[in-house]
């Protein structure tokens, strides 16, 4: 028979787990679930109310060791005394704050004037960064819906926020597009869906082969884009052709 712990055997595990960083908790819960943790998956469901704030410090002191092990004297350098903190803040709460928080809330409407024409939405502006050397990627998205009678209706601006959401974490340009593309497809439910993205990534550009003009372009076809050649080509002709 299981015995029930004490007030001061709870006080004993909670003084305990007070040392214990932030991380592993999180992180021996996304293990207890079973749960996907890479760097372009969701944990915001097993954050905890104060853990990210905890989180950022962890992180920051980290960070303060990646400098002293890149031998940057950060305690009298003026230019990199508060580094550690702003990079630590940048992660987490800019670039790859699609990791951490949850989606965006989505007003779904009915489709009530059946609406079963060609709908495009873009260019939406594409923020990332790339999960192999964390150095940015910077593009352009363009989203192509094919509605029916029960297609969920969202707002122009929904796409573009949904889009923020998925590419704040560190990605792979097609990994990236389909998860979005999967996104999309499940809060509306369309006919056909079609994604094009175009961008540069500076870990080609700044490292590596140094290549600066060269882009990576893909796309992600469902439904009736797939199956109709037609319809996929008035959508690839209808998007703006670079000069």
């Amino acid at each position: 028979m299981l015995i029930p712990a004490q007030p001061e055997d709870r006080s004993a595990v909670a003084a305990s787990d007070e040392g214990t960083p932030v991380s592993l908790k999180i992180r021996e819960r996304l293990k207890a679930a079973r749960h996907r943790f890479h760097a372009n998956d969701n944990i915001a469901e097993f954050i905890e109310p104060g853990e990210l704030e905890a989180l950022l410090d962890e992180v920051e002191v980290k960070m303060r060791d990646v400098l002293h092990s890149l031998v940057i004297d950060i305690d009298s350098d003026h230019n990199t005394g508060n580094t550690a903190r702003r990079v630590a803040k940048m992660y987490l709460n800019e670039v790859f704050r699609g990791r951490y928080v949850h989606g965006p809330s989505l007003t779904e409407f009915p489709n009530a004037e059946r609406l079963n024409e060609l709908m495009i939405v873009g260019p939406i502006t594409v923020r990332s960064a790339c999960s192999h050397h964390f150095c940015p990627i910077m593009g352009k998205l363009w989203i192509g819906v094919m509605p029916n009678e029960h297609t969920n209706v969202i707002g122009l601006s929904k796409y573009a926020r949904l889009a923020e959401w998925v590419m704040g974490r560190p990605q792979i340009q097609e990994e990236a597009v389909v998860q979005l593309a999967d996104l999309i497809q499940e809060k509306t439910q369309p006919d056909g869906l079609a994604l094009v993205m175009e961008a540069e990534h500076f870990c080609m550009q700044w490292r590596g082969v140094k290549e600066t003009d060269s882009k990576m372009i893909n796309s992600v076809m469902r439904g009736v884009f797939l199956k109709d050649p037609n319809l996929r080509r008035e959508f690839l002709a209808l998007l703006p052709r670079k000069g």
